[in-house]
């Protein structure tokens, strides 16, 4: 499946940055300084691989700081990217989405939060890939039910309610303003009082798996965290230039990747964070053994030198230092306390 969603990138105390923006962060509901990453990702439930992002900006020039500090020619890649940061999210999504299945993705479902569960977005999507998302509730947006134009809390009074302490409430089918049905499952909040309301494009799917599919949509929540603990996403690039910016995020979107593909290969237990911190100590101890293999080799032509001893007897006893070192590194517990600092 696919999974869209933005996270904040937030430079509070940057004041040069090309296309500085003030944007707002949803999650903290407040507004800060910096940029917005929206990014496309593949999962299959196990394992996450980010495919495409966009670093945004701002739509309305009011709300830069900078504006863009280079003249480029419009056909370079660094003028579309500059483009694309100032151009609406909405806008955004088909191009991008294109761009994945046009690749040769292969995904069942496209997964998405309730800022982007709008009818005019999955309108637009829904033509490439089946949509699954979360719907705000607010009376402004209206769904066709019974011959009439409801909206959800509309559609939940009109809908007769399962008892008990059922995750699912109640679900109905509903028509879009373009005219096409979607199905509208009503879950339990788990904080509070209160319900959800999740849509699913595809009507033949049973509520239980519409459920259980969008919860699967967490994975791109961990990878926006590990992405920002411990590879560096929000404060591994101070740079002003924009294009350093767009290359410090694709540089930590693969080092996302190789983790990822480290962790399935092997089926490692621990989470991305602490491999990470595994991976920077196999580099440490590598530097370790290349030292002590120079200081070996240094040795043996020094004893050469010398003849006292057959050449066969030095280098027996170079393999036997080293393969005893080897296996002191293999065997010896990881100290995941190490930063991404020392690694380097």
């Amino acid at each position: 499946m696919l999974i869209l969603d933005d996270t904040a990138i937030e430079r509070p105390r940057a004041k040069k940055v090309e296309l500085l923006a003030r944007i707002y962060d949803h999650c903290e509901n407040r507004f800060l300084k910096g940029f917005r990453m929206m990014t496309l990702a593949w999962s299959d439930g196990a394992s996450l691989v980010p495919l495409d992002f966009a670093l945004l900006s701002s739509a309305d020039p009011s709300n830069r700081y900078q504006g863009a500090t280079k003249n480029l020619d419009r056909r370079s890649c660094g003028a579309t990217r500059r483009r694309e940061a100032t151009t609406k999210s909405t806008a955004l999504l088909v191009p991008m989405l294109r761009r994945a299945l046009a690749s040769g993705v292969k995904a069942r479902y496209l997964l998405m939060d309730s800022w982007f569960g709008l009818p005019a977005i999955i309108s637009a999507l829904r033509s490439l890939i089946p949509v699954i998302c979360m719907v705000k509730k607010t009376p402004k947006i209206l769904y066709g039910f019974s011959g009439k134009r409801l909206s959800l809390d509309g559609i939940y009074r009109e809908l007769k309610k399962r008892r008990g302490l059922a995750k699912v409430l109640a679900s109905a089918v509903v028509t879009m303003d373009d005219g096409q049905s979607a199905r509208l499952i009503f879950v339990r909040n788990r904080h509070k009082k209160d319900w959800l309301a999740l849509l699913s494009t595809d009507t033949s799917l049973p509520d239980a798996d519409v459920v259980r599919i969008y919860g699967k949509r967490w994975d791109i929540e961990v990878f926006f965290r590990t992405a920002k603990q411990f590879l560096g996403l929000e404060k591994g690039c101070q740079s002003r230039d924009f294009d350093a910016l767009i290359a410090h995020a694709t540089i930590v979107l693969m080092r996302y990747i190789i983790l990822s593909v480290e962790q399935r290969r092997t089926d490692d237990p621990r989470t991305l964070g602490k491999l990470f911190h595994a991976c920077c100590g196999e580099m440490l101890d590598l530097s370790y053994l290349e030292s002590l293999t120079r200081i070996l080799a240094l040795t043996l032509d020094r004893l050469r030198k010398d003849g006292h001893w057959p050449v066969e007897a030095y280098q027996a006893m170079a393999d036997a230092i080293l393969g005893q070192t080897i296996e002191f590194f293999c065997w010896k517990p990881i100290n995941c306390q190490r930063t991404v600092v020392d690694a380097a």
